[in-house]
């Protein structure tokens, strides 16, 4: 335990163990990802994906060690019944900080299969850990394309990378604002909703459309910091105070699956509007569960 240590030593300590398990992590990753990336068989590909997936769980099980012995949690979750470690799910959330990724992998783990996240393009060049991603087929997607050719060439990246979702059990996770909430974001977006940026719908317009048909259901995952939302460091030096985590499981409706899968142009449009007021209701939420509750915003 490390909590007897000041604020700044659990920092550091943290920050070795973070380092060190994500180091042997990857380097276990290598066979494994040499295998899957030289012989291109079906079987053998499943087998060296469930390795990896293994692997990364191992990974997201120390991180719940070292944020144990930093401080004692005090995490609120709800909405994890029923839910089907061998399904498919689309995931939405909220997005405020770094710390939003380590607690959901912990708190979702064994109850959905891994999470898989909609990255920007240049991380994939990030020493070690952007092979990892690699390894793991998670989407690179290149945001803000100049032209519609290169829109359409990193959608059709996408689409590919979703596809190989469809042969194991996947969670494929979007966080819709796109970027960490902060205040001067919220205002220069003069976004509608008190407590969140506007959602985009594009990795979840292409989720949908390359494997909606497996998906159990979309978890809308609302996560809230009532203390103020902590930096990853402050996270690290066991200062993150009270998290609640709202897990609430939404039937998708058949009409967006089919729309999305056909590149009906009108589908996007619906999506974007199911999506303005599933946050709607989430923003009111938030509102309460912080004890400010929204203003009624037209999404």
């Amino acid at each position: 335990m490390l909590r007897w240590l000041p604020a700044t030593a659990r920092g550091v300590a943290a920050s070795i163990i973070i380092g060190l398990n994500t180091l042997l992590v990857c380097i276990f990753f290598i066979p494994f990802a040499l295998v899957k990336l030289l012989i291109p068989v079906p079987a053998i590909r499943k087998l060296t994906d469930h390795c990896l997936i293994w692997l990364a769980n191992a990974w997201v099980s120390v991180n719940h060690g070292w944020m144990t012995a930093v401080q004692k949690l005090d995490w609120h979750v709800s909405g994890l019944e029923d839910l089907n470690p061998r399904g498919w799910y689309l995931v939405s959330c909220n997005h405020q900080s770094w710390a939003d990724i380590v607690i959901l992998q912990r708190v979702l783990q064994g109850h959905i299969p891994f999470l898989k996240f909609f990255l920007k393009r240049e991380l994939i060049y990030v020493p070690v850990i952007g092979f990892a991603w690699w390894a793991l087929d998670f989407p690179f997607m290149r945001r803000g394309g100049k032209t519609l050719a290169t829109a359409a060439a990193d959608l059709a990246t996408a689409r590919k990378s979703c596809e190989k979702f469809r042969h194991i059990p996947t969670s494929v996770i979007n966080f819709l604002e796109g970027t960490r909430f902060t205040a001067a974001k919220h205002a220069t977006q003069h976004s509608p909703y008190q407590h969140l940026l506007k959602p985009k719908s594009g990795g979840a317009a292409i989720a949908l459309a390359t494997m909606g048909d497996l998906f159990n259901a979309m978890l809308d995952v609302t996560i809230v910091y009532p203390g103020g939302t902590p930096t990853f460091w402050q996270v690290m030096c066991g200062q993150m105070g009270k998290v609640v985590i709202e897990v609430k499981s939404i039937q998708i409706p058949a009409e967006h699956i089919q729309g999305a899968a056909s590149g009906d142009p009108r589908a996007r449009a619906l999506i974007q509007r199911w999506l303005n007021d599933l946050w709607k209701e989430k923003d009111s939420r938030i509102g309460e569960l912080l004890g400010k509750p929204a203003q009624n915003p037209e999404a």
